[in-house]
């Protein structure tokens, strides 16, 4: 999966198993809001290569994005919706969900699996109104969390609402399912966590030659904190390292303009969206996420598989992922002192670089295994029909 999920394990088929409980292939729907380079389709496209085995598998999602080429390379339908989309939007959301309601009376599926906010409320309500037997919803981070105002509010309740008409809500992290069980969005009896996982790559050699690079990954949009990030650089020395910035959204103009008011233009380079993200973290010297809010972010397990030391806010799941001054750096979200101090040491002292890309490397390969990860998820599945079918 390329971009933000960089796995390189779309053509490669899985050896994991299934002993399914049920004579015929049992037919499974993932639904995901868009197919775009994100955390989420990287989670989506990692499942598939163990999928196509055991069930029969239909994926649907919004706009073009290289998940599409994940289902195409596991010989996987891939329906494109239409109305599925991110923003908040009364006609386009009614539309989506009778566009799914439409889908699912087609396919007849035993199992959906919604992942995303937009796609987990409406695919889960428009399985409970077909009829669909097994409904289960991945939390990649609680949407009531990542916004705020009207739109938090009106997530909360869709959450609220969509609780009894789960079947299994599969959070990435501890404090995803503590966050949903105190805000009451999850039942603890039918919650678990499957924390994300990668592929394993050979840790690097460090580059050699040139100014530092610092590498950021991500959507340009809340809760992502690329601005945090742009003001940090700038308190660093001049010329002592450059930041390239992977992926792109609704706030690149308005970060643009930042540096070129901060007088950076010539030391962080947006890059836009990009399918080469595992060669640029082998060029880099450190990865930096800024965020707000997480889940369990893809990128970040994809730095530590590569041996690139990290320096991460201490949001979500990323206490769970980068052990402060073991495996990484923690600072709190929205200090770009503390931002730029941490940037610095690392800069600053190369052992040290060494020191935290190697441990976070043996943590990517001793907790966060691909094929136990995969594993996982089918165990799930068989269970549930299992329970189902007794």
């Amino acid at each position: 999966m390329p971009g933000a999920g960089g796995r390189n394990n779309e053509t490669a088929r899985s050896d994991t198993k299934l002993t399914v409980p049920m004579a015929a292939r049992p037919r499974l729907l993932i639904v995901i809001t868009l197919a775009e380079i994100g955390g989420a389709q990287t989670y989506v496209a990692g499942l598939l290569p163990a999928l196509s085995d055991s069930f029969e598998v239909t994926v649907a999602a919004w706009g073009p994005g290289p998940l599409i080429d994940a289902c195409r390379a596991n010989d996987i339908p891939f329906v494109p919706l239409r109305h599925v989309r991110r923003p908040l939007s009364p006609v386009h959301d009614l539309l989506g969900l009778f566009e799914l309601i439409g889908l699912m009376r087609r396919l007849r599926p035993q199992i959906v699996h919604a992942n995303s906010s937009k796609a987990g409320v409406l695919a889960r309500l428009a399985a409970a109104a077909t009829r669909v037997p097994i409904r289960i919803f991945t939390v990649h981070g609680w949407a009531f969390k990542a916004h705020s105002g009207l739109a938090a509010r009106l997530y909360l309740a869709a959450d609220r609402l969509m609780r009894p008409l789960t079947t299994m809500t599969i959070c990435v992290s501890e404090t995803e399912r503590a966050a949903g069980l105190a805000m009451r969005t999850c039942r603890a009896e039918r919650t678990t966590v499957i924390r994300n996982a990668v592929e394993l790559q050979p840790a690097r050699p460090e580059p050699a030659g040139g100014p530092p690079l610092v590498l950021g990954v991500g959507r340009l949009k809340a809760p992502k904190d690329f601005g945090t990030l742009v003001h940090a650089m700038a308190l660093l020395p001049t010329d002592s390292c450059r930041l390239r910035v992977a992926g792109d959204g609704p706030e690149r103009t308005a970060l643009s303009e930042e540096i070129q008011a901060l007088g950076l233009a010539g030391t962080v380079e947006l890059l836009g969206d990009r399918d080469d993200v595992a060669e640029l973290l082998r060029r880099s010297h450190v990865f930096v996420l800024s965020s707000r809010s997480e889940g369990m972010p893809m990128s970040v397990l994809e730095a530590m598989a590569t041996g690139v030391p990290v320096v991460a806010s201490a949001v979500g799941g990323l206490p769970e992922l980068v052990v402060d001054e073991e495996t990484g750096l923690l600072v709190e979200p929205g200090d770009e002192k503390a931002l730029a101090g941490a940037i610095a040491r690392l800069l600053d002292d190369p052992e040290l670089r060494r020191k935290l890309g190697s441990a976070g490397h043996a943590r990517a390969r001793d907790l966060f295994d691909l094929e136990h990860w995969r594993r996982e998820h089918i165990e799930l599945y068989s269970r549930l029909l299992s329970e189902r079918e007794a």
